[in-house]
């Protein structure tokens, strides 16, 4: 997968992206809003990554893609689809604290969204986040999702 934005680049994970998956991880947003994705070493972000790599050419997920800047390549974060139910999908990202506030994330979901559903084959995609979760909350509906 390849998708450009005018400042993104959406594309597959490769294991060289490790130890930037590793520190994007462990800001304090992550460790609260989705402490199961946070990798404490560049192996566990390795292993995790090999995993992801397993997943693409399928259609069953996680399918999770990192967000580059297009400017020079920083992994700024991840977009994700993942099945849930009765073939009802989850978006979801992340971007690591220092790259947040600069409408990345809203960006990004805005050009994966049509590219991930027509892959799935899905019409019902959900966006879950925590209440107190304001920023997500933001993107999810500049994207157009309701509460």
């Amino acid at each position: 997968m390849r998708i450009e934005t005018e400042r993104l680049l959406i594309t597959e994970f490769g294991l060289e992206m490790a130890e930037d998956v590793h520190k994007n991880s462990l800001d304090e947003d992550n460790r609260r809003f989705v402490p199961d994705e946070v990798f404490e070493t560049v192996e566990d972000a390795k292993e995790t990554i090999e995993f992801l790599m397993s997943q693409y050419g399928g259609t069953e997920g996680p399918l999770v893609y990192p967000i580059l800047l297009k400017s020079d390549c920083t992994n700024v974060g991840y977009v994700q689809m993942v099945p849930l139910d009765d073939g009802i999908w989850e978006i979801g990202y992340q971007v690591a604290k220092a790259y947040t506030g600069n409408g990345y994330a809203t960006e990004a979901v805005r050009a994966f969204l049509p590219v991930a559903v027509k892959l799935v084959g899905t019409d019902s995609v959900q966006g879950i986040c925590l209440s107190e979760n304001v920023a997500s909350k933001h993107v999810l509906r500049k994207c157009g999702f309701t509460t």
